[in-house]
């Protein structure tokens, strides 16, 4: 039975000017401001206090995807312009070989301009290493929520060298400009390894090689999950009644490794972005799978509505040692799954004690998985920010919500 959480968006709405809206990042990476909300009081730190504010040999957990240069701007004959942004691959099964792919490959895009796109292809002309390329575009079949496009190129080169050269960072629509060249890097964490996302897990923006030594020496720990931030990130909740908001689905990884460092730490983790959270509440979920059915179905995605379907009396720590003697007994090495989950304000987080991120937008579901942690004092939250003047949004500054 599907138990749809019935929640009025608009109860998720604040005014947000602006002029508060980062539109660029600052200058050092963790010289943003923090937002410390500790057990119900809200005080002012700057980023780099981080390190002093956990020193209880917390787990940080960080989303170590990379986002790549999803963006390609394709001109016909005419002139027209025609941009194709990729999603993701249409086989999502191995992430690490659709980089790797040479010839061609298959993706799920949006089509900017569209109705211009008159032809059956359209063709790039590229340089990679000195050497012309060029890349095509051609349309297999039109999708619910995009197109099929198959590129091929010529030369032996891998897809990532083709979007490297090819492509532009697909940096958040609301910041209102073109891709500039901060852009390569500051809107990539410091951390990043795995391409994939079409947006940065931006409360990792923040961290600095220095921070993360910090951090080590004050007795925290970290380990990393990979999920791949699709651009239903920024997909806003049209519906009043968030129980006809369909969800977006992203794929992620978790290493056989970091799963037993979740469950030595459990009850003691700090997820790094609402992408981090996202996997770890996930995970549990597959868990709970394996105990009730005996098998994590990994192939089916986590259900928007599925955490709520169900009583459990299962811990976290329950749950991890399910995945981890699931994956032992087969001899796997990581979980590689998807999740379609949606965290409302009626959510019990099951994995986490605390979460650092950045400010999201009014009703979003960013926010809908804050009111899950912090309840209703986001609204104190926010409020707190917006009179202290913190930057928000994706280049803004940082919170460390420990309720």
């Amino acid at each position: 039975m599907i138990e749809q959480q019935h929640i009025a968006i608009s109860d998720f709405s604040y005014e947000l000017p602006e002029e508060r809206i980062a539109k660029y990042p600052l200058a050092e990476r963790d010289q943003s401001k923090l937002l410390h909300y500790s057990q119900g009081e809200i005080s002012n730190k700057k980023f780099a206090d981080l390190p002093e504010l956990l020193t209880n040999k917390e787990l940080l957990v960080f989303n170590n995807t990379k986002v790549i240069q999803a963006r390609i701007e394709f001109h016909r004959s005419t002139g027209a312009r025609v941009e194709v942004f990729c999603l993701e691959p249409a086989s999502t099964s191995d992430y690490e070989s659709v980089f790797q792919a040479r010839g061609s490959i298959s993706w799920k895009c949006l089509v900017g301009n569209l109705k211009k796109w008159k032809e059956d292809k359209l063709e790039k002309k590229l340089t990679i290493n000195g050497a012309a390329v060029a890349l095509t575009a051609q349309k297999l079949e039109r999708l619910n929520d995009g197109m099929l496009i198959m590129f091929s190129w010529t030369g032996d080169y891998t897809f990532s060298e083709v979007l490297e050269a090819s492509g532009t960072i697909p940096i958040p629509p609301y910041l209102n400009r073109d891709t500039e060249e901060i852009d390569l890097s500051r809107y990539q964490t410091v951390y990043s390894k795995h391409k994939g996302s079409v947006a940065a897990p931006t409360a990792g923006l923040h961290f600095t090689p220095q921070i993360l030594e910090k951090l080590r020496e004050n007795g925290a720990s970290t380990a990393e999950v990979t999920l791949h931030v699709g651009a239903g990130t920024f997909k806003p909740v049209k519906t009043e009644d968030v129980a006809d908001h369909e969800m977006h689905t992203e794929h992620f990884s978790v290493t056989l490794s970091a799963l037993k460092m979740l469950q030595r730490s459990s009850g003691n983790i700090i997820a790094v972005g609402t992408t981090s959270m996202r996997t770890l509440e996930s995970l549990y979920w597959y868990g709970v799978r394996i105990v009730v059915e005996g098998e994590p179905h990994w192939e089916k995605a986590i259900q928007q509505w599925e955490p709520y379907t169900q009583i459990v009396e299962i811990s976290a720590k329950e749950s991890l040692n399910a995945i981890i003697s699931y994956l032992e007994s087969r001899n796997l090495s990581e979980v590689s799954a998807s999740t379609q989950i949606l965290i409302v304000s009626t959510y019990q987080v099951r994995m986490i004690k605390g979460l650092i991120t950045n400010f999201h937008q009014p009703q979003s579901t960013l926010l809908l998985l804050i009111s899950a942690l912090v309840g209703n004092r986001w609204r104190d939250i926010y409020s707190y920010a917006l009179e202290h003047r913190y930057r928000f949004l994706s280049y803004g500054d940082s919170s460390l919500l420990l309720p």
